[in-house]
């Protein structure tokens, strides 16, 4: 029988024990960020109906789908058009309008769930993928100041993350159509206008005027120059926002994108987030029409070749395409995998950690229950605890415990067992010392302190 080579398809993680501890860290650090601001968890299948999922036809997200059939289904001629989904979104919408009439609005969810897309795998870019997303719902409508909450939401995660400095940069739609529609750019030329805009910050000024003085535009030279004076406003949140109201410019949408990113400035300061952690970018519009008003994108300050590590915006209606109902709703997703890539890469993450907290080991096979006793005690302390099972000889004990990162060994001999003692070894400090058993989590614990005011210092 010949041995299949064992292999995974391009452009999947999948990690080595310790890594996958550290990938937990991020997500549990992400997922206790979302609770903290009280959304509630959903999950929805991996698989949805063709008919659900792909609501529009062609495109590029159905040239990425990846389409699922059941054999036993389809030996029966009953197999439904089944595919993967791509992104949590449409799942979203799906659920929102599928279990309306049992929903609390506004409805405040987090999911964390994997996603799949058949693109050419690159650096940072996978087919199966962690996403991990907050949304809130509103019915009817929903008030701009959500908007504020989310990247609230986010910049606390990242702050807990420790990733180095990051600016989840933020505006509103809303101002950048204003603007071109109070400069005389029409309605059809307007959305392609945005999405070269958007581009700005990767390609540059010149760029941006040769683009639109190009044979695809073709827009006065005068019109160019306001729009890119316009885009030369920097500074704070705060000094861009007054800085918009200063440019007098009297337009129904730009006032209306106005007025709410000043809403949301001000919720965002009324939430003591950190100023230096989120700046007004007049330029971001994010490419998809399907955003109507406030848009983020997140950006190590770094690492900013690396793109986006958070991105979102306010949608106008969710589910449209499954509902009468007007569903408006603003939301981020992290793109987990691909962020812990990247951290990985930036040497961001500790992939150092151990399962366990504490090794019990074995030196006299006729205390082997007593092992086991004082393993319970300590999980029972809250401690992850390992017992050696075998009674393998002490070098090669150690030798396991130097493998796993275990940061602490218990030592249990004869002689410790008649004084009622153990001896404690720090794997990390190197040291070792024996206490009396009723003082082995106590000093445990201190070293777990100690260690900790060291790493944080």
């Amino acid at each position: 029988m010949s041995v299949v080579k064992p292999r995974v398809m391009q452009g999947v993680m999948e990690l080595l024990p310790r890594q996958q501890i550290a990938f937990q860290g991020v997500f549990d650090t992400i997922r206790r960020g979302f609770e903290r601001f009280g959304y509630a968890p959903i999950e929805t299948p991996a698989v949805e109906l063709t008919s659900v999922l792909l609501t529009k036809t062609g495109g590029e997200t159905e040239k990425q789908v990846y389409f699922v059939q059941s054999t036993g289904a389809r030996d029966q001629g009953k197999d439904p058009d089944l595919a993967l989904r791509f992104d949590l979104t449409v799942p979203l919408a799906r659920y929102v309008a599928k279990n309306e009439a049992n929903l609390t609005f506004p409805f405040r969810r987090y999911q964390m769930q994997r996603s799949y897309r058949g693109e050419r795998p690159q650096r940072g870019r996978y087919r199966e993928f962690y996403q991990c997303d907050i949304d809130v719902i509103g019915k009817e409508s929903l008030d701009p100041r959500y908007d504020a909450e989310v990247p609230a939401v986010m910049i606390g995660i990242f702050e807990e993350l420790e990733i180095g400095d990051f600016t989840v940069q933020l505006n509103n739609r809303k101002v950048l159509l204003g603007l071109l529609e109070s400069v005389g750019i029409d309605d059809e030329a307007r959305p392609r206008v945005l999405r070269e805009v958007d581009k700005i910050d990767k390609r540059g000024r010149e760029y941006l005027a040769e683009t639109l003085a190009g044979d695809d535009f073709v827009l006065p030279s005068a019109t160019i120059d306001k729009v890119l004076a316009f885009l030369a406003i920097d500074g704070s949140a705060r000094e861009v926002v007054d800085a918009l109201s200063q440019q007098g410019i009297d337009n129904e949408t730009f006032n209306e994108g106005r007025t709410q990113l000043e809403a949301v400035i001000g919720s965002l300061e009324a939430l003591q987030v950190n100023p230096s952690r989120y700046r007004v970018n007049v330029a971001i519009a994010r490419g998809l029409d399907y955003y109507t008003g406030t848009v983020y994108e997140t950006f190590l300050d770094d690492h900013k070749d690396l793109g986006s590590i958070c991105s979102g915006g306010r949608y106008e209606n969710l589910a449209s395409n499954y509902t009468k109902s007007k569903l408006p709703g603003v939301g981020m997703s992290i793109g987990l995998t691909r962020l812990f890539y990247l951290l990985q890469e930036l040497d961001l993450v500790d992939s150092t950690a151990s399962a366990a907290d504490v090794l019990v080991t074995q030196q006299d096979p006729e205390l082997y229950a007593e092992y086991l006793a004082l393993a319970t005690e300590l999980r029972a302390a809250g401690l992850r605890t390992e017992s050696v099972v075998e009674p393998w000889k002490f070098k090669k004990q150690m030798k396991y415990a130097n493998a796993t990162g275990v940061p602490f060994v218990v030592i249990v001999g004869a002689s410790e067992h008649d004084a009622n003692q153990v001896t404690l070894k720090d794997m990390v400090g190197g040291d070792q010392v024996t206490v009396a058993r009723s003082e082995l989590i106590p000093e445990i614990e201190r070293r777990r302190v100690a260690a900790q005011n060291r790493d944080d210092a």
